[in-house]
């Protein structure tokens, strides 16, 4: 356990210095605040001295912070967004090592994001520029920021986790008396009698999910809603009636929201945050997800929700005093398009498209309906333990359009043990691990079977028998340079 300790050291310069600077202290100030002597308040702020748990409470009491405010996950994913961005070989330059990032993104945070967000505005004008090229004139006009990318870089500096609406969730629920599973009757006539919305049926196959008109007030939901996703569709427009103003104050107060769109289609996320906080409100759902080890067939069952809800919700406990397994979700189609993923971990989605086949996401097309694990280790050693199963939306008759996708959970090694899905499963055997990556462009594993093509900034061979890259100069082996095959 003593090594343990010491492999999880906690520097804390840039944080610390960034909230003494935001309660206008100078080092003198926090380290009497603090009850340490000024030159030690000085070498942690450097990074040279780690935290010890005593101050590291202390500082928690002083500033009104969480202990786990300093993770290093935060900056885990940070240095790995800065990474892709740097290794784009449409910029043409040299990617630096993985350490010098890495201490680039723990040491100076800001400018690091600064470079990622200037990156992705290079991105998406690069991509944007032919289409808006004005016929007259040959000039292109500049994009704003990609609202769905800075939506989910807000849920991000939450951890995924509103405590506020999560609170104000379970108010209403013991308000209502909701039971699992049965909370469409209750929230129909709380819409009528509180507000005045009447719900009605829509018509046709093809009708929407969920369709309110202000002027008439009815609300429209889709006949082919099973009871748990009309219940959600309800708990949602209630969060848009009576959640707005805590909404409005969450979009408007986020520095990662720089549109009105982006505004707009974070109050939608919030806004179904809140209904599956109703559905399943958190003391009750932690409670619940504890007692099955996270079973989460036990819990659709139980809570009358789908599979992909309760993963979404497994997602979001991150309560100060009542923290869940802190999970990462996200749903793929099989081109491997991201169209939802949320972290409460360290874990680096890959902003930029090309996530690695290896990953058990993708197995799961191959495996319709079944429940697939993984322990997978990511090139930085961490590893990861993984559920993924295939889910289908639509198809309700022989010409309606069916979608098809695969939802994953996962969460840190370390917290394995406490699912169901890895009994049986030799976690702490290196040979049960499936070595995976972000993606061939900034993946640093070079005998991938998988590789797609050499990592930014690499130069490989061809090994002709094993049909993969291997690094080169290989004098003597017969490989050959890409240029040359």
């Amino acid at each position: 356990m003593a090594r343990r300790a010491t492999e999880h050291k906690v520097y804390a310069h840039s944080k610390l210095r960034r909230l003494r600077r935001e309660r206008g202290m100078n080092q003198v100030d926090m380290a009497r605040a603090l009850g340490i002597s000024a030159s030690y308040a000085n070498q942690i702020e450097l990074g040279q001295r780690p935290l010890t748990a005593s101050v590291l409470l202390q500082i928690a009491k002083v500033f009104g912070v969480d202990a786990e405010f300093f993770s290093e996950a935060a900056g885990d994913r940070l240095a790995a967004d800065l990474r892709a961005a740097l290794a784009d070989e449409a910029c043409g330059v040299t990617v630096p090592a993985v350490e010098e990032i890495a201490e680039a993104a723990r040491d100076h945070p800001e400018v690091a994001r600064a470079l990622v967000a200037l990156h992705l505005r290079y991105r998406e004008t690069a991509e944007q520029a032919a289409a808006l090229a004005s016929p007259e004139t040959g000039r292109t006009l500049l994009p704003p920021a990609e609202p769905h990318d800075e939506v989910r870089d807000f849920f991000y500096a939450h951890h995924n986790h509103f405590g506020p609406l999560d609170t104000a969730a379970e108010h209403t629920s013991e308000a209502l008396g909701l039971r699992p599973g049965r909370a469409a009757d209750p929230l129909t006539t709380l819409l009528a009698e509180r507000h005045g919305v009447h719900v009605v049926q829509a018509a046709g196959p093809a009708a929407d999910a969920r369709r309110y008109d202000p002027d008439t007030g009815l609300l429209f939901l889709s006949p082919w809603l099973s009871d748990g996703q009309r219940a959600f569709q309800l708990a949602t427009q209630l969060a848009f009636l009576e959640q707005r103003p805590l909404m409005d104050h969450l979009a408007d107060s986020a520095p990662e929201l720089t549109s009105p769109e982006s505004a707009a289609l974070a109050r939608i996320g919030l806004a179904n945050y809140f209904a599956g906080a109703l559905l399943m409100p958190y003391a009750v759902f932690h409670a619940a997800a504890e007692s099955v080890r996270y079973d989460i067939e036990l819990l659709s069952a139980r809570f009358g929700v789908g599979f992909e809800t309760v993963c979404h919700r497994l997602s979001t406990l991150q309560r100060t005093g009542h923290r869940g397994v802190p999970f990462s979700f996200l749903r793929v189609d099989r081109a491997g398009n991201i169209s939802k993923r949320q972290s409460a971990t360290d874990f680096h989605f890959s902003r930029l498209g090309g996530t690695c086949p290896l990953w058990t996401v993708y197995e799961a097309f191959s495996a319709p309906g079944r429940t697939l694990t993984q322990v997978a280790e990511m090139p930085d050693g961490k590893r990861y333990f993984w559920v993924a199963r295939t889910i289908t939306r639509g198809g309700y008759s022989h010409h309606a359009p069916r979608a098809e996708f695969a939802v994953a959970l996962g969460c840190e090694l370390r917290h394995a043990h406490r699912l169901v899905y890895a009994e049986g499963i030799a976690l702490d055997d290196p040979r049960a691990a499936t070595p995976i990556g972000l993606g061939c462009r900034i993946c640093e594993r070079r005998d991938c079977a998988q590789r797609a093509r050499p990592p930014a900034g690499g130069r490989l061979a061809i090994d002709p028998d094993r049909r993969t890259y291997v690094p080169y100069p290989v004098e003597g082996t017969g490989l050959r340079k890409p240029e040359d095959s």
